[in-house]
């Protein structure tokens, strides 16, 4: 069961995230009905570690092995969708693909759990600032060539804390 309440019309979520770079490259995931980026991970499930989570997501929608190689932030993100206030707690790794051939992968990648809508690009670190990626505060940061340990990024106020 994925660590997701909702209390009194609002959504708490406890996710987990990954970054990965290749070739000065990050990959990001993309519902193609959107014009947004984001990182990619999922829900934490119960009894489940956020490293965990990360390899297990990674697995289920790209079917690649990868390996934790540090921990990045922790994250409060808030925002609203589709008239829901959302309250995420978000713990953000660094990975790299186990598999050699995985490694040199440049190509946009597809979901291989049937979420066709789910495309994985990798996008140009030196071109950061062009690309929508949220939540805001990851681009922030990997535009100042530095991970926070703790974010508030709350787009419900339109303010950050670090």
């Amino acid at each position: 069961m994925d660590l997701t309440l909702d209390v009194e019309g609002e959504r708490l979520n406890i996710r987990s995230a990954v970054i990965i770079v290749h070739n000065n490259k990050i990959l990001t995931h993309r519902n193609i009905n959107n014009e947004y980026y984001c990182i990619p991970g999922g829900r934490v499930r119960i009894g489940e570690n956020s490293e965990e989570t990360i390899k297990r997501e990674i697995k289920e929608e790209l079917g690649k092995e990868i390996q934790i190689t540090g921990y990045v932030s922790t994250i409060e993100n808030f925002f609203e969708m589709d008239g829901i206030k959302y309250h995420e707690i978000y713990f953000l790794h660094k990975a790299e693909f186990i598999d050699e051939k995985d490694q040199k992968i440049e190509d946009t990648m597809y979901n291989i759990e049937g979420k066709d809508y789910l495309q994985y690009e990798w996008l140009d670190l030196s071109k950061i600032e062009s690309y929508k990626i949220l939540p805001k505060c990851i681009k922030e940061s990997l535009v100042c060539k530095k991970f926070p340990i703790h974010v508030v990024n709350d787009d419900l106020k339109d303010n950050m804390v670090s």
